[in-house]
């Protein structure tokens, strides 16, 4: 039997984390289809830093010679560096933890084949997705809560301003514009919320479980996951490397908050819309037409509101590519980073694109106020106040439809109806046009919860708490000791760089 071919060091395939026991290279086409490099280079800085860790453990538990692990540190420093810089293109390798090895076996030389040592790639990808996670869990959470606050000063800016309140796009009844502009910030607000608890759940280790079954090596999980600033270790080491739970659970958090920017988006595309003229959008946020010279489109706006099914889509790419796997890593699973990415991607271009759109404003009063007439929805007051004064709601609900058409019919708001013509219908409402008034509808509304100005004003000061605490929260995460202990090692520039 031939020997297999020894390969060089220098050798393009002597690059790949595999091979030993294969005699021919891998046919080029598979090579490209099986690459991740394309898409995993984005985790270029989780998959340094997590080797940084180990291998500071595997020094300091005597698994590897101190001085090739402190060498192997200096070496990865070094890369993180210059990839920073621009400095080093990550190209030329099968996926980003080759390309890492590889470049530093070629800086430090024999002492980089130590680095692998009591790891697989299949608990290194879990732990550079995790790590990659967290740092952009938190990167979206700190957008949510500054638009979350742009949509507070827009309340507390339009205290008193009205406007109508719609069921099946149809008027309904009145409503404060500070009260419909906190719905969304208390969407946005459960969506940080969501954002956190994956955090929670992403905060774990998976490096130590090795391949699947753990390693014989006696490691120190617990100092990587100190060092890596996760919060402990995953208990089992199939579900360590097989788990993607986390990265499904993001982006079913994204994927709602999308939806809450696409309804957002889509009532200012209607609100925008000469029809309506609620509000004017700025210049810097429109598009014009190339055909029509007087348009001006909310392009912005209907582009969040599209790029929510594209997170819908990533959701299902995941759900779909783990649905019948077998323990415990699948190369399907590499499958999950794209979707991930686009997730990422696509949320934080809709919240920048989202605050920009709303810093750039403006509430058009005089149209708001236009839109009052016409919908007759101070019928629900008049209802109320029956029923409140003695008559059963269904009786109530009767007689008011006939003073709905009754108005109608001569082309009047219900609150231009004389007191007169309202006791023709019954005397308890001698004081109904008071009450169908826009503004005496909304203060009617004292529910908990409700329009009325108090409510409201209680509605903003529980909303300033709520951001505050989410704020709060951003500014207490640590950041890990690898990543400030990497940053404290770091030369300054060279001079005329």
């Amino acid at each position: 039997m031939a020997e297999p071919t020894r390969r060089q060091p220098d050798d393009p395939a002597s690059a790949r984390l595999w091979g030993g026991r294969f005699r021919g290279d891998l046919d080029p086409t598979i090579a490209a289809f099986t690459t991740s490099l394309p898409f995993d280079r984005r985790l270029y800085r989780a998959d340094i830093l997590g080797s940084i860790a180990h291998a500071t453990m595997l020094g300091r538990c005597g698994i590897v010679p101190a001085d090739d692990a402190a060498a192997m540190v200096r070496g990865l420093r070094e890369i993180l560096s210059e990839i920073d810089a621009g400095l080093l293109a990550i190209e030329g390798a099968e996926d980003i933890h080759t390309f890492v090895e590889a470049t530093l076996r070629r800086r430090i030389g024999d002492a980089a084949s130590r680095l692998h040592t009591a790891r697989s790639r299949n608990d290194q990808v879990a732990t550079d997705l995790r790590y990659y996670l967290k740092t952009e869990i938190v990167k979206v959470v700190g957008r949510v809560v500054a638009l979350e606050q742009v949509l507070l000063a827009l309340a507390e800016g339009h205290p008193s301003v009205i406007v109508p309140g719609y069921t099946h796009l149809q008027r309904a009844q009145p409503v404060l514009l500070a009260h419909h502009l906190l719905a969304y910030l208390w969407m946005l607000h459960r969506d940080a919320g969501r954002l956190r608890d994956v955090f929670a759940r992403t905060d774990a280790l998976p490096l130590g479980a090795a391949a699947l079954a753990g390693t014989s090596y006696p490691i120190d999980r617990e100092l990587v996951a100190s060092l890596l600033g996760f919060a402990g270790v995953i208990p089992n080491s199939l579900d360590a490397v097989a788990d993607r739970d986390f990265a499904v659970e993001f982006t079913a958090a994204v994927a709602v908050l999308m939806a809450h920017l696409s309804r957002l988006a889509a009532e200012i595309v209607l609100w925008s819309t000469t029809e309506f003229g609620f509000v004017d959008l700025a210049d810097s946020i429109s598009t014009g037409s190339s055909i029509m010279p007087q348009k001006k489109n909310p392009d912005a706006a209907e582009l969040i509101r599209g790029k929510a099914s594209r997170v819908t889509g990533d959701l299902v790419t995941l759900l779909s590519m783990l649905r019948g796997l077998p323990l415990a890593y699948n190369s399907d699973m590499q499958e999950d980073k794209e979707a991930v990415f686009d997730a990422v991607d696509t949320a934080h271009a809709s919240l920048q694109a989202m605050g920009l759109v709303l810093h750039g404003i403006r509430f058009n009063g005089e149209r708001i106020a236009a839109h009052l007439r016409g919908g007759l929805m101070g019928a629900t007051e008049l209802a109320d106040a029956l029923a409140t004064r003695g008559m059963p709601f269904r009786e109530a609900h009767e007689l008011v439809g006939r003073i709905v058409l009754y108005a109608q019919d001569r082309g009047r708001e219900l609150w231009e109806l004389t007191p007169d013509e309202y006791r023709q219908f019954n005397a308890l409402l001698a004081d109904g046009a008071e009450l169908a008034t826009p503004a005496g509808a909304v203060a009617n509304k004292r529910s908990a919860g409700g329009t009325a100005p108090a409510r409201v004003a209680e509605q903003l000061s529980a909303a300033r708490t709520a951001v505050t605490e989410t704020l709060s929260w951003l500014a207490a995460l640590p950041a890990p000791p690898v990543e400030r202990e990497t940053a404290a090692a770091e030369p300054g520039p060279a001079p005329g760089r």
